[in-house]
């Protein structure tokens, strides 16, 4: 089974009749009538509701079913197709899954898509709740990207899309030869939305931080412009990070701006566990 307990870290153990799934120390965990596991036990919370809130969720929903950053996941899917072995099961997971858009992108692209075994892992119980529903064949469970309750070796490759990560977690659940693939924002990267917010904007620096003991494969940019609507821009903008920055007036601005084109510059970095 791919799945430790999150309190003693004991394999755990699919209980048929319940569909639920216990360990040895008889730590049980019941499925949720969506399909997905809640393994993040309220000791380990800290707060009500980890993770994204719901208006957070909204906003990167419509963004993303609009199909702006479809082209980014068809090179996702480019590059797991390049890196697989024809017909062949693999084993992937998606860390900070969030509602699965990658996961079910995945899904949609790939060549032979009934071989892959899809998992997804975020502590938003709501996120997880939906991907389930939205994608009843995957494995999605609530948990910490920080101490991720999977078997070790269990993966053959870990998608981050702009989610942190525990670099030993990483690591212990890949296989040998395991790959990590992860995506980071490219120099120019949503660069007009940035011109209402800072005075002055300076491009990322692209610098891929993989974990120790992983080796680069390739990396590629991915660039090319977007034209949200008005509601488009405003859900965009609380995907980000700089949201925050965003008062009042400028909202107003971004919202109210003509024929406004989004600059997207994305790095897809693969690496393997040596």
């Amino acid at each position: 089974m791919p799945y430790i307990c999150p309190i003693c870290q004991s394999p755990l153990v699919k209980h048929l009749p319940s569909q639920g799934y216990y360990c040895k120390n008889k730590h049980h965990f019941d499925k949720a009538k969506e399909g997905y596991l809640n393994l993040l036990p309220v000791q380990h919370k800290k707060s009500k509701q980890p993770g994204d809130s719901r208006a957070m969720m909204r906003s990167r929903r419509h963004f993303l079913e609009a199909g702006f950053y479809q082209q980014m996941a068809k090179a996702l899917a480019t590059i797991i197709d390049k890196h697989r072995t024809e017909n062949l099961p693999m084993r992937i997971l998606d860390m900070g899954c969030g509602e699965g858009y990658y996961s079910r992108q995945i899904e949609v692209l790939c060549n032979n898509s009934d071989t892959l075994e899809l998992h997804g892992i975020d502590i938003a119980k709501n996120a997880i709740l939906a991907a389930a529903k939205k994608q009843p064949n995957a494995h999605f469970i609530v948990a910490s990207n920080k101490c991720m309750p999977y078997t070790g070796e269990y993966f053959d490759l870990i998608l981050r899309v702009y989610a942190p990560s525990n670099d030993a977690e990483v690591q212990r659940l890949l296989k040998p030869d395991g790959l990590l693939l992860v995506v980071t924002p490219g120099p120019r990267h949503l660069w007009q939305l940035k011109e209402f917010i800072y005075k002055k904007v300076n491009q990322h620096e692209i610098n891929i931080d993989l974990p120790n003991g992983f080796e680069q494969m390739e990396s590629q940019r991915i660039s090319y412009e977007i034209k949200p609507d008005q509601e488009q821009r405003m859900a965009l903008l609380q995907m980000t990070p700089f949201a925050w920055r965003a008062k009042g007036e400028v909202q107003n601005n971004i919202q109210r701006a003509t024929g406004l084109e989004i600059e997207t510059d994305f790095i897809l970095t693969l690496a393997i566990k040596k």
